[in-house]
């Protein structure tokens, strides 16, 4: 095809890798390159947050960093005015700690060591989910309303609580969603891992758990005794079945 044919050029999606042992970032910036993407490494937390004044699709996070830590970037990345998706990569393996990295704003997490295979498969989901957000078709999706309570706008993305915007996480947002297009019909942590993640790894359940928490403390009066996400216990979860769609 000639110079001059006109064609546009494809956009390349851009990644932030932020890790410092030089080795293992070399490897992952090969792969996700493989991908078809823009990589950018950072070896410092510093470096991270200096990088992200500019605009990525995704940020492979490390938790252990020199001076600024993984913890406290990501925090940092969502006090922006802009949302990046955060995959943020860890050697601890308890659940505390991968609690702590989702509170801090992470999207999803990776417990070192993992498989190259499924770090392509997350990345590949996280690129999914955000192009559907994207297309022409996710800004038709009509309002949500549950009684005079809560009113979802999948559209622009907006969240009422009696009239008062709650400020929602991506996966959150995404999560609640998910529940309130489908009320009464009760989800495993797998189904929703699948549903919401994109995949669905063994050990990864406590995501959901975690999401459901932090969801619960934003929308509901009191989140001990829920009235929207609702528990079914020994198998999951439900939102409440007189949620009525407009």
């Amino acid at each position: 095809m000639s110079r001059g044919s006109g064609t546009t050029p494809p956009v390349l999606r851009r990644v932030l890798i932020v890790e410092d042992e030089r080795d293992l970032a070399r490897v992952l910036k090969r792969h996700v390159e493989g991908l078809g993407c823009q990589v950018q490494l950072a070896a410092t937390g510093e470096e991270a947050v200096a990088f992200a004044r500019e605009e990525f699709d995704l940020v492979l996070l490390d938790v252990m960093l020199p001076g600024i830590d993984g913890m406290e970037v990501c925090r940092r990345l969502r006090s922006l005015n802009r949302y990046m998706p955060v995959l943020m990569l860890t050697a601890r393996s308890s659940d505390i700690d991968k609690v702590m990295g989702l509170e801090s704003g992470a999207d999803d997490y990776l417990t070192k060591p993992f498989s190259v295979q499924e770090l392509l498969a997350r990345i590949k989901a996280t690129f999914r989910r955000m192009d559907a957000l994207s297309s022409p078709h996710a800004v038709r999706e009509h309002p949500i309303e549950i009684g005079d309570q809560l009113r979802i706008e999948p559209g622009t993305r907006e969240v009422r609580l009696r009239g008062q915007p709650v400020e929602l996480t991506q996966k959150e947002f995404e999560l609640l969603v998910h529940f309130a297009q489908n009320p009464g019909r009760v989800y495993t942590r797998a189904q929703l891992l699948d549903a919401v993640w994109g995949y669905n790894h063994e050990g990864y359940e406590h995501a959901v758990n975690c999401h459901i928490n932090r969801l619960r403390a934003k929308i509901e009066a009191d989140p001990g005794a829920p009235r929207f996400l609702l528990t079914v216990w020994g198998v999951g979860y439900k939102f409440a079945p007189e949620s009525t769609a407009r």
